[in-house]
């Protein structure tokens, strides 16, 4: 009796662990693990205690460089693995909500699956996308995830196109390869 008892509170504890752990790397609308929009710069320490945070910050509006870039907070695990790019909505603000996260870990996914590591076909078969051409790719919005995919040109198979050329989605191969993941918070 005693064993058996033993076992499930085994069992249960598994569960637990590993439910918190898929959490901890899902991907949704306004969620990206433990973050969420109401998730202020301050809550980072809190979320990633294990983890490392180097801060990039910017000078703000009192800085004399007006074309400084965001602040940016980057998330290593321990170890040195780049997991996320944070940046905030304001500047030099630890009260701020989160503007945008890039996604630098395969572990963070969606329900359906889509991680650093998927493929357009994988993408196109499980949400809509609105692609947009730019310079060096091919940038698809996904509006049930609040989120953009960068597709590099290389990836096309297009050797050279012009800024106003148009790509649509049957032009991008089933095998091209995510470059950039970015889930907004707007």
């Amino acid at each position: 009796m005693i064993k058996r008892s033993f076992l499930s509170l085994v069992i249960i504890s598994l569960c637990i662990t590993s439910c918190t752990n898929n959490n901890k790397f899902m991907l949704d609308k306004g969620m990206v693990g433990e973050i969420t929009t109401t998730t202020t710069v301050s809550d980072l320490d809190e979320i990633f205690k294990n983890d490392s945070i180097v801060k990039n910050l910017s000078e703000g509006a009192l800085g004399d460089n007006y074309f400084q870039d965001d602040d940016t907070y980057l998330i290593y695990e321990k170890g040195g693995k780049h997991l996320l790019t944070i940046v905030p909505k304001e500047q030099l603000d630890s009260t701020s909500t989160i503007k945008s996260i890039e996604i630098h870990d395969s572990r963070y996914k969606t329900k359906s699956g889509i991680n650093l590591n998927s493929t357009f076909s994988e993408i196109n078969a499980n949400y809509a996308a609105r692609p947009e051409t730019t310079l060096q790719s091919v940038t698809l919005f996904l509006d049930e995830l609040n989120a953009t995919i960068a597709i590099d040109k290389e990836e096309l198979g297009l050797r050279d196109f012009a800024l106003n050329q148009k790509v649509s989605l049957e032009q991008i191969p089933d095998l091209a390869k995510i470059k950039l993941f970015i889930i907004w918070f707007h």
